[in-house]
C-alpha cells in the first residue's frame, strides 16, 4: 500500500512540478532573450532613429518622383501636360495624344501616353526631346516603346514616329492596406 501511494505521489505530484519547472525555465531564458533583444534596441535607439528617418526621406523623395492625382485619368493628364511642355521645350509639334490602360505593378500603377510626331527635321531635337523625357528632374518618365521612320535613310532629313512615354503613381494596393488596419 506504501508502495502504490509512494507511485501515485511520484507520478502525480513530483512529475506534474518537474515539467512545470522545465516550461518555467524555458520561459524565463525565452523572456531573457527577449529583454536583451530590447537592451539592444535601446542602446541604438539613435542609429535606428537615424536609419528611419533616412528612409522616411528616401520614401518622400520616391513618392515626389511619382505622377499626381488621385485617378489614373488625372495621373494621365499630368503627365500629358508634362510631355507637352518638353515637347513645346524642343520645339517638337505632337499629332495626337492617347492614354493607355494603367498596369498594376506591386505598389505603383503604371500610366501610358501614346504620342505620335509631326515630322522634324533634325536628329538633334529628337534626341534632346528623349533626353529631356528621361532625366526630368521633377517626375519619374520613362520611354517604354518607341516607333521611328525615316523617309529616306541616306539623307536622314525628315523623321516622325510614336512614343509610348510612361511613368508611376501610387497604385490601389496601398490604400488596401491602409483599409485593412
Amino acid at each position: 500500500m506504501g508502495m502504490a501511494v509512494s507511485i501515485l505521489i511520484y507520478v502525480f505530484g513530483i512529475v506534474p512540478l518537474v515539467e512545470v519547472k522545465k516550461k518555467a525555465e524555458e520561459e524565463i531564458t525565452l523572456k531573457k532573450r527577449v529583454i536583451r533583444q530590447y537592451e539592444e534596441y535601446i542602446r541604438n535607439r539613435k542609429k535606428v532613429e537615424e536609419e528611419l528617418d533616412r528612409t522616411l526621406k528616401q520614401y518622400e523623395g520616391v513618392q515626389q518622383r511619382l505622377l499626381s492625382g488621385e485617378t489614373p485619368q488625372l495621373g494621365a493628364a499630368n503627365l500629358q501636360e508634362i510631355v507637352k511642355r518638353l515637347s513645346e521645350k524642343n520645339g517638337i509639334s505632337i499629332r495626337s495624344f492617347r492614354i493607355l490602360e494603367p498596369k498594376e505593378i506591386h505598389v505603383y500603377r503604371k500610366i501610358s501616353l501614346h504620342i505620335e510626331i509631326t515630322p522634324i527635321t533634325s536628329m538633334l531635337i529628337l534626341g534632346q526631346f528623349i533626353q529631356d523625357v528621361e532625366h526630368h528632374g521633377k517626375k519619374l518618365l520613362m520611354i517604354s516603346e518607341m516607333d521611328l521612320l525615316i523617309f529616306n535613310p541616306r539623307v536622314p532629313n525628315t523623321i516622325q514616329g510614336s512614343l509610348v512615354i510612361s511613368g508611376l503613381m501610387k497604385g490601389t494596393k496601398i490604400k488596401e492596406k491602409g483599409k485593412e488596419k
